[in-house]
């Protein structure tokens, strides 16, 4: 009996400490921006834009000056959740199949929910829009977010407008009132008062200020005088301003609730400016860098990183010079935070914590990739590349940068520094080597079905593979704009009969192939018609066509698959030309 007492106040000990451990560990909140750049802010220097909160919040962290992601969003994202470079997680670029994770990848969500953390996600993911690759197949308690890469493209609830949208709620749609950015912080603020008795990670990507550049008048108008002078597009600043306001707003809840010295809170953006700057320097303020979103010049992948956690000693204004980028996230929140990271977790970045804390503190000696690529096929080695070791920049293996000395990167010194240039090749080259042993360089991330965690899923030919660019937005499907992307790579996930559906318009606004929807949501667009015959369908060695009756709203197939992988390739057939369908929709008939 005596034992049994023993083991009992052993096993309660034992829980208690364990709770007493998870709670004393800090709450993570990572609010990270779309398409703001470096020079989108006041405290960077800005000479019109107004972000006062934003600035209180510099001048209160560690604010880390050489901080580095890749110069486009999907890329970005997946280096944060995964620590890997894109090239090691399949998420390369924003579209074409490749602005979803491998289905193999671990997320920050999901190490932050093994170890007792509640998660929540609220804004932007454009990581996969469906199984196995949506916020809740990756960790996310709760999700609540538009789809594909930004509110109202194609792939997103058809009609959203950044006012008054449908989002999804763990997968859901729900309709919400007012605008985007205000709902991702009060819905944030939501999921916090529900879980604040105990550690929680919260992931609050905006997808603003990312266009269309949309606001209440109210915010934009300081800045309209600046549109008579071409400096900027006033809505763009406005949107920041908002994005500065809610920020102020959530900052004094996080006081309120008494969570701010427990909390590590991180303010970023994930690329560099797209509307704020124009290249020939005409427009807009950059903080003195060349480059804007796309670019591997500077001005595309250096961002503002703000870090405060009072019961860390992380806070005090202060600039930290050492050079880190989105891959280090993972492993230096897992640091601070005291988790255990999975055995199988291959990490590309770098633990940057004890620089946080101690200036003069030693990180490992290494160099920082920048490998991104607008196509399903793999990036390019080094033609398309920048190669980053303390202040030089390598870019496309031709032209290196004293970043320090030269920071407009007008001054070529290649041939100054060979030694160097070929270091920093064969940095890359190693790396490279380890990557192509990875499945997930070689394969294409998947599109799941016949899964019991998604019913049906959604394919739009905004994710199609193929050699034409980009159909992404709604006004180009009502357009009638073609193209010939028209492939998805599917895991059929058991035997048996699906059903598959292509259709000109999406479900949630139904109309004839050959004829128009029945509402136009909010009067946005402007519909035409096309006029297909045929639907073609190719898969797990079958095709098929159908004919397209005048009033067919889907032209279906009930096809046999086996389990395993495929692809499935879906056309409208005009006369002798064939086009990418624009909305297919595959269901497991159980």
């Amino acid at each position: 009996m005596k034992i049994k007492v023993l083991l009992l106040l052993l096993v309660l000990a034992v829980n208690n400490w364990m709770f007493a451990q998870t709670k004393t560990r800090p709450n993570v909140i990572l609010i990270l921006t779309d398409d703001q750049g470096i020079g989108d802010l006041s405290c960077y220097g800005n000479p019109w834009l107004k972000t006062p909160n934003l600035d209180a919040f510099y001048k209160a962290s560690v604010r880390m000056a050489d901080f580095h992601v890749s110069p486009l969003c999907t890329p970005t994202r997946a280096a944060i959740m995964t620590g890997q470079y894109p090239i090691n997680n399949g998420a390369w670029a924003t579209f074409k199949g490749r602005d979803a994770l491998s289905e193999n990848a671990i997320t920050m969500a999901e190490v932050f929910k093994q170890n007792g953390y509640k998660t929540g996600l609220f804004g932007k993911w454009h990581l996969g829009d469906n199984y196995p690759t949506r916020p809740t197949d990756c960790g996310f308690d709760v999700a609540v977010h538009h789809l594909a890469g930004g509110v109202g493209e194609l792939s997103d609830y058809w009609g959203n407008s950044y006012f008054d949208d449908v989002f999804y709620v763990n997968n859901e749609p729900k309709q919400f009132e007012g605008y985007c950015t205000d709902v991702w912080f009060n819905e944030t603020m939501k999921f916090i008062d529900k879980n604040a008795e105990e550690p929680f990670f919260v992931y609050l990507p905006t997808n603003a200020p990312h266009d269309p550049l949309i606001v209440d008048p109210k915010y934009a108008e300081p800045y309209k005088h600046l549109e008579s002078d071409k400096i900027i597009d006033a809505n763009l600043y406005g949107m920041i301003a908002n994005i500065d306001e809610n920020f102020g707003r959530f900052y004094k809840f996080l006081k309120k609730k008494n969570l701010l010295d427990n909390t590590i809170l991180i303010f970023m953006s994930d690329n560099g400016t797209r509307f704020g700057y124009s290249p020939d320097g005409k427009l807009g303020y950059n903080k003195g860098f060349e480059g804007i979103k796309g670019s591997k010049l500077e001005g595309g992948h250096i961002v503002p990183f703000f870090i405060r956690w009072p019961n860390g000693n992380v806070q005090g204004g202060k600039d930290i010079h050492n050079l880190a980028a989105h891959v280090d996230l993972l492993p230096t929140l897992a640091s601070m935070c005291n988790l255990n990271l999975p055995r199988k977790a291959k990490l590309d970045g770098i633990d940057f914590s004890p620089v946080l804390t101690n200036v003069n503190a030693n990180l490992p000696e290494r160099s920082v990739f920048v490998h991104h690529r607008q196509d399903w096929r793999q990036p390019k080695d080094v033609s398309e590349t920048c190669i980053m070791k303390d202040q030089w920049r390598l870019i496309n293996g031709k032209a290196l940068y004293d970043i320090v000395a030269d920071p407009k990167q007008k001054n070529n010194v290649v041939n100054e520094y060979p030694e160097l240039v070929r270091q920093l090749l064969k940095d890359n080259m190693r790396f490279l080597k380890e990557t192509k042993k990875n499945p997930e360089y070689h394969e294409l991330p998947i599109h799941g079905v016949g899964n019991a965690a998604q019913k049906e899923i959604k394919l739009t030919i905004q994710h199609a593979i193929g050699e034409d660019g980009g159909i992404w937005k709604p006004e180009q499907v009502s357009a009638g704009m073609k193209n010939t992307n028209n492939t998805y790579a599917l895991k059929i996930e058991q035997s048996g009969e699906y059903l598959i559906s292509c259709m000109r318009w999406p479900k949630e606004c139904p109309g004839p192939i050959l004829g128009i929807p029945k509402e136009n949501p909010k009067n946005l667009y402007d519909y035409k018609t096309i006029n297909p015959h045929k639907v073609r369908i190719r898969i797990a060695n079958q095709m098929i066509e159908k004919d397209i009756q005048s009033k067919d709203e889907a032209v279906t197939f009930k096809v046999y698959l086996q389990k395993g992988k495929t692809l499935l390739v879906t056309d409208f057939i005009e006369g002798k030309k064939k086009y990418g369908v624009y909305y297919t929709y595959v269901k497991y008939l159980d």
